[in-house]
């Protein structure tokens, strides 16, 4: 049976081997998905280890996403602009494809919630790994613009430098942040600590969609402060882990998994 994994540090909280037995169940493709915990110093290794026992891919997640991008030996597009990879493909030839697929399953989940930013103003809040990883994808959909905004405000300059010649990016400190968004993104850690980010509440609108990339059982500290100020949609980031590893799984198989059922699924799992 062909093996798969997800590699990180730490691992137990992972839903992707819940994920991917139902996206193969769902597709009838016969494969063993597991979670694999992996000593911070010995990434490489075990990585080796797997692909020469048969491994066909895997996911990498936090911390291993910039080493798995040295490790690949060879890189898609989109993994060379986010500069991490999350998808690891062992192809016929042999050869390791890294790949990153967390901008895709942001754009798909926004689409199933019926969100399309073409054309509209969008706030991506941080510059870190996260907000990289979908900066690509984002600008493929054609915004008016995309603003980074971030505390430090060369951060989100270098981020935006990177993906200038994509789309109509800029950069801003969170302080100075105004104007209207049609979409704001959370791309920063901050839900995880309960913390609120400084920024004026004023920017949400009664027209405001956000997203928050972090979830919980619960809705984030995020998603309940721009509710209670007026947003029109809230969505937390459970659709986007589907959806970047429905295209893990069609990376790897060939085959794209429906997310819908999956996610109710998940759901329905995070709230037991």
């Amino acid at each position: 049976m062909d093996q798969y994994a997800i590699f990180g540090h730490p691992i137990k909280h992972s839903k992707s081997p819940f994920i991917h037995t139902l996206f193969a169940k769902q597709t009838m493709q016969q494969m063993h998905y597991q979670a694999i915990k992996v000593p911070i110093n010995d990434f490489k290794e075990r990585l080796q280890l797997f692909f020469s026992e048969d491994g066909k891919g895997c996911n990498v997640t936090v911390p291993f996403k910039e080493e798995a991008f040295k490790f690949a030996q060879q890189l898609t597009e989109r993994a060379q602009l986010a500069g991490a990879v999350n998808t690891l493909k062992l192809t016929d030839d042999g050869v390791i494809i890294g790949d990153n697929t967390d901008g895709a399953g942001l754009v798909l989940d926004l689409k199933n919630n019926h969100i399309d930013i073409s054309n509209h103003r969008i706030l991506l809040l941080g510059s870190g790994g996260a907000a990289r990883g979908v900066c690509g994808s984002i600008l493929d959909e054609k915004p008016a613009q995309l603003v980074i905004a971030n505390r430090t405000y060369s951060k989100a300059q270098a981020l935006a430098t990177n993906f200038s010649k994509i789309g109509n990016i800029k950069a801003c400190e969170f302080q100075y942040l105004s104007g209207e968004f049609y979409l704001i993104i959370n791309a920063t850690s901050a839900s995880l600590s309960g913390e609120l980010l400084p920024i004026n509440k004023q920017l949400i609108r009664p027209e405001t969609a956000i997203y928050d990339m972090m979830y919980s059982q619960e809705p984030t500290v995020f998603n309940n402060w721009a509710k209670e100020h007026g947003a029109r949609l809230i969505i937390d980031g459970l659709g986007m882990l589907v959806g970047q590893a429905a295209e893990s799984f069609s990376i790897w198989r060939g085959i794209k998994p429906g997310t819908k059922q999956v996610l109710t699924e998940l759901r329905y799992n995070l709230s037991t």
